[in-house]
């Protein structure tokens, strides 16, 4: 794990101050003190005469050009929960501490590496057991799949699902209503703003009242208020899925498939009955012909399933 919170301090010495004085004015401090290069930084430190002049001009770009370098590599292994000033103004929190899996529940199968999560083997969902996902929200995420990978973000009980896919590869990319940032089985987004495989992107749910949306990489593809006779289909297919879009009160959850998947930035704030979503409906992509029967065969299949397990 490479991670730097690395904060120089400068002061200005007197020329007659004692050597400990002088000590003290070489002040450095290494928050996050795992990164090799902030370690050598610091023996260095610890070895200069005391005579040495930490606050001399000439140092401060080679001090700058070790805090950028250290920070490039908390840039590219994400190792550091991000919550920017906006963030935090409005109410947002992180789930995740980047280093454990404090606050979450699973059977072993989901570890931290590098600062992001990640699943090690079939086990079942990981759950965030602090608190309940609120009635309204917003929710944000960054995800990452693997080739032909398949996961998911529960929100809300039943099958409320942002789906997380590679939808290039795996046979549900083939349906835009079970592609990536769709809420499965329900309602398709208007368009595949995947990154490519390998690649890290942004997902963001928000729910207020009876109104969904599902962003992701920036635009928002899902924008409904479920309550509107227009999807009414929409609402009746996940009905029959088993799925109850009037549900409230679950954990959330991420979903393991036996895939390779990974999280990371996960944070979450509740919504005021004053804050402004900006609801307008998102045109849905179309769906072909011959992807609507498959479609309805499938969901033929599960009723089947279900009817015949009530009746063991």
């Amino acid at each position: 794990m490479l991670g730097l919170g690395l904060r120089i301090q400068f002061n200005e010495l007197d020329e007659n101050s004692a050597p400990a004085t002088r000590r003290d004015a070489r002040h450095y401090n290494l928050d996050s003190f795992h990164s090799s290069v902030g370690v050598a930084f610091a023996l260095v430190a610890m070895r200069a005469p005391h005579s040495f002049r930490w606050d001399l001009p000439m140092l401060r770009p080679f001090i700058a050009f070790l805090s950028l370098l250290c920070l490039s590599f908390t840039a590219v292994h994400g190792d550091t929960p991000r919550l920017d000033k906006s963030e935090q103004s409005v109410g947002f929190e992180s789930l995740f501490d980047g280093s454990t899996l404090q606050g979450w529940k699973n059977s072993g199968n989901w570890i931290v590496e590098e600062g992001v999560i990640t699943r090690k083997g079939k086990g079942g969902s990981l759950v965030y057991s602090n608190a309940k996902v609120p009635d309204d929200f917003e929710l944000r995420f960054e995800w990452k799949v693997a080739k032909g990978s398949n996961s998911g973000v529960y929100y809300r009980p039943g099958q409320y699902e942002y789906q997380v896919l590679d939808n290039a590869v795996h046979s549900d990319g083939k349906n835009p209503r079970t592609s990536a940032a769709s809420l499965y089985f329900c309602l398709q987004p208007s368009e595949d703003a995947t990154r490519s495989v390998g690649e890290w992107n942004e997902g963001r749910i928000v729910c207020k009242g009876t109104v969904i949306q599902h962003w992701l990489n920036g635009k928002k593809v899902i924008d409904f208020d479920y309550t509107d006779e227009k999807w009414g289909f929409n609402v009746e297919m996940l009905k029959a899925r088993g799925g109850d879009l009037s549900s409230r009160g679950a954990n959330l959850s991420f979903q393991d498939h036996g895939d390779p998947v990974w999280y990371r930035n996960i944070r979450m704030r509740t919504l005021a009955s004053s804050d402004d979503i900006g609801h307008s409906d998102v045109e849905p992509a179309t769906i072909a012909d011959e992807i609507l029967k498959s479609e309805k065969a499938k969901l033929d299949g599960i009723i089947g399933n279900r009817k015949k397990a009530k009746a063991t």
